[in-house]
């Protein structure tokens, strides 16, 4: 629970040496207890900012293909699974890039993770941006996976571990009103005017969409910039025994600052005086045995069902709405205008973070987003009730993929806690990657009921999957995860 100490007050409390094979985790809770005793402030304010700039582009990038898909399909000549299989060949880099990110993560620290996806996705905007055909676009898309796929992954569990115990969900959560709420809304519209209004500025429907792709790659350098201002986590840096760094991160946190300043460090951890600090060993494959394992199965099916039904929407939802006859321009407008349910939802989901259960929120949701796919492929006849029903059914996702956010990096202890979370976000990956085909597959032969209809389904796996992961609210990372320490 959220501690109501002062961080001076809790400076003076040493770490004391292990004295047997187990890690020395008191320093970790040391940091814990520290952290909550730290009100959310100006640095708070600013290392969130900067993970959310991160998550923001990489969303933009995400749905870049899903708006230029109807230009595609009419410059190239493309099919709708053809352009489906784009959407694979990115996701199924993502999870490549998922998997290295969290190794990374946990061995290199959650900072060099974060900057070591931007700078790839960086390369690969620029591939697209050139592509002279489909198999160059299909490597583009391939290299801006590797690079798009730890990155709101490494976010959830860096914001995880750098806040008290009382905000951490609702700060995770956030995220995704930068990645999957205002990320969704401005993507769309930003198609639609690159596309539309300003498509003979950028050389018409032949290379209008290359500017899509090409415009995107500037915001990622800046972000590249304000990471070099992003402190490593001190629950990482006293995992592996770097206390000194660690008291020094905790230092500025309380100070509210983020530069170092070369002033006093607090020192928060202590160490017996001839006592080496003992490094907490990185053991992956933790997450898939006793504890972690029932933890990982959970979520990575509910992480299965909502990415996968959402993954599919956004690539499909322009083409789909083009199919019924809006022109390319209104049905991108009109993805935009139900994507502010996203950004709702986003927001809906950092409140119940801080208010509500997980589980409760997770099965609630699920229902509803089961009911709101029903009402949209058996009632979205008119252009109201396609916004409408639309943006009712983006909130809810939205709502379950932000509470995912918040609940994935509590599952797991810091030792491997990015590769943990990188393993639940690898499953909606994976179901990115596959769903989409099939949901084209039956579009062509079925129609869009049958679509939704399908997604109905996943979400009401989604809500029963819910109920095998451990509730987390208001409780500390470390007393989650006690249970699951080395040797235990």
């Amino acid at each position: 629970m959220h501690n109501a100490e002062s961080p001076n007050q809790l400076a003076s409390q040493p770490s004391r040496p292990a004295v047997d094979d187990r890690p020395p985790a008191d320093a970790v809770s040391v940091v814990g207890r520290v952290l909550d005793a730290i009100p959310f402030n100006r640095a708070h304010r600013l290392i969130l900012l900067m993970v959310l700039l991160g998550a923001f582009f990489d969303v933009m990038e995400e749905n870049s293909l899903g708006a230029v898909g109807p230009a595609l399909k009419s410059v190239w000549n493309i099919s709708t699974p053809e352009l489906a299989f784009l959407q694979t060949v990115t996701i199924g880099a993502m999870i490549i890039g998922k998997v290295v990110t969290g190794v990374l993560g946990d061995y290199k620290g959650r900072r060099f993770a974060l900057g070591f996806n931007l700078a790839i996705y960086c390369l690969g905007a620029l591939i697209c941006a050139l592509a002279p055909g489909y198999a160059v676009l299909a490597v583009g898309r391939f290299i801006v996976g590797l690079g798009l796929g730890g990155e709101i992954a490494a976010g959830m569990t860096m914001l995880s571990e750098l806040v008290s115990t009382k905000y951490r969900g609702a700060v995770v959560a956030s995220l995704n009103v930068g990645a999957g709420g205002f990320g969704n809304v401005v993507s769309f519209g930003f198609a639609a005017v690159v596309l539309g209004p300003l498509g003979n500025f950028f050389g018409g429907a032949d290379t209008s969409w290359r500017w899509m792709f090409g415009l995107l790659f500037l915001p990622a350098l800046l972000v590249l910039v304000y990471r070099r201002f992003l402190p490593e986590t001190p629950r990482y840096l006293a995992s592996r025994g770097r206390i000194d760094e660690a008291n020094g991160v905790l230092t500025r946190l309380a100070a509210g600052r983020l530069k170092d300043e070369g002033g006093p460090v607090t020192p928060y951890i202590e160490t017996v005086v001839g006592t080496a600090p003992r490094v907490e060993k990185v053991r992956l494959a933790e997450v898939f045995h006793g504890v972690l394992l029932r933890r990982t199965s959970a979520l990575a099916v509910i992480s299965w069902m909502t990415f996968g039904a959402q993954v599919t929407v956004l690539v499909l939802m322009p083409t789909i709405l083009v199919e019924q006859g809006y022109t390319i321009t209104k049905s991108l407008a009109f993805t935009m205008v139900m994507n502010i349910g996203s950004l709702l939802g986003a927001a809906a989901a950092t409140y119940a973070a801080l208010h509500l259960p997980r589980r409760f929120v997770i099965t609630v949701g699920a229902v509803a987003a089961c009911l709101a796919a029903l009402a949209f492929g058996f009632l979205a006849k008119s252009p109201a009730l396609v916004l409408l029903l639309g943006a009712t059914f983006q909130f809810f996702v939205l709502l379950l993929n932000s509470t995912i956010f918040a609940w994935a990096p509590e599952l797991y202890p810091t030792r491997v806690r990015a590769f943990g979370t990188a393993m639940v976000a690898v499953q909606g990956n994976v179901a990115g990657a596959f769903v989409p085909i099939g949901a084209g597959l039956l579009f062509d032969r079925a129609g869009v009921v049958a679509v939704f209809v399908l997604i109905a389904a996943m979400y009401s796996v989604m809500a029963i999957a819910s109920r095998f992961a451990p509730e987390t609210h208001g409780r500390s990372l470390e007393d989650i995860n006690t249970s699951t320490s080395q040797g235990v």
